[in-house]
């Protein structure tokens, strides 16, 4: 049996709401998981990241005030550090992520996600 679609959604997001509407439009109701309110493990985060292939930076809203108030921009943190903030601040997640057919996209923009549909 194959995993159902999932988006890391933000109502509040319109990239994530595009995403959202262009997955609906071709007939797939994802799995939606408001990710500010239920961010992922650690290690769905780290799965996340190695799938897209990309370090927690890459995948970091790192203009966010958070970002620069945990002092996130120190280069000497780890990348566990890093993927420990994220799931503690949910807020500094780069949006929509959508997991589909065991491969990881994220929707900015949102016709990113066509690929592994």
């Amino acid at each position: 049996m194959t995993e159902p679609t999932r988006i890391f959604h933000n109502p509040r997001c319109s990239k994530s709401r595009q995403t959202l509407e262009l997955l609906t439009d071709r007939g797939i109701e994802p799995e939606i998981v408001r990710y500010l309110n239920t961010p992922p493990t650690v290690a769905e985060l780290a799965d996340i990241l190695t799938a897209l292939d990309c370090e927690p930076r890459e995948l970091m809203r790192t203009k966010e005030k958070e970002y620069r108030e945990l002092g996130l921009d120190n280069p000497e943190l780890s990348r566990e550090q890093l993927i420990a903030a994220m799931v503690a601040t949910p807020k500094l997640i780069e949006r929509p992520i959508v997991l589909a057919n065991g491969k990881v996209a994220v929707g900015r923009p949102p016709e990113n996600v066509l690929s592994i549909l």
